[in-house]
């Protein structure tokens, strides 16, 4: 079954995580206004994270699957318009400095503006929406899903659907969509791969869409 999503939600402004919110842009048609220096390093959240939206194709999903996986969008808009992904994202350390691993030469402030332009590598422009084409497969090795950098498409495991809450589903669209920015991390787990941008990135949208 394939079917198209895109969220449309009244644009609010709430201080926190946990009140949620975000509007929606024209189903990921829409550009997005530049951001500046002021609104990445200081106050609360951009305007661009209150209208962060998600555009989705999904095929080959079961009923309840992809209700996890849509309960999982809205935690993502949620997450990612509040002032705390915000301040995360911004302030993440590696061996106490201000910086992630494999960040492509990227500064904290500018991944976090790159989250928010969501200019895909495959599908270029900065429209501050996650484009997702999404696709379920089963295996029964401990990878939750993968993409390469040639397709659109993420591919996600049922035997993870299968037991996942929400916000892990949430965890494991940030990570795979980091990929479609252009973002890596070491092919074998060692010390440094948890904070790479994928990683570290996820873990922080799993953590705070668990509090929702």
């Amino acid at each position: 079954m394939t079917r198209t999503f895109s969220f449309l939600f009244l644009f609010l402004f709430l201080a926190s995580c946990g009140g949620g919110g975000g509007g929606s842009s024209s189903g990921g048609s829409g550009a997005m206004g530049e951001i500046t220096e002021a609104e990445l390093t200081s106050g609360g959240a951009p305007v661009q994270a209150q209208t962060f939206d998600i555009n989705a194709n999904l095929s080959g999903f079961e009923r309840d699957h992809e209700e996890k996986v849509y309960a999982a969008f809205d935690l993502i808009k949620r997450v990612v318009a509040s002032d705390e992904f915000k301040s995360r994202v911004l302030n993440k350390k590696y061996n106490g400095k201000k910086t992630y691993v494999d960040n492509g030469g990227y500064t904290n402030a500018q991944i976090y503006k790159k989250i928010l332009e969501a200019s895909e590598k495959l599908n270029p422009g900065k429209n501050n929406t996650m484009d997702l084409t999404l696709k379920t497969y089963y295996v029964s090795d401990p990878v939750i899903g993968y993409t390469m950098p040639s397709i659109n498409t993420i591919y996600m495991n049922r035997k993870f659907l299968n037991t996942f809450e929400p916000h892990e589903v949430a965890m494991n669209l940030t990570h795979e969509w980091l990929h479609k920015l252009g973002f890596k991390h070491a092919a074998k787990m060692n010390d440094a791969r948890p904070h790479s941008v994928p990683y570290a990135v996820g873990y922080i949208m799993r953590e705070l869409a668990k509090k929702l």
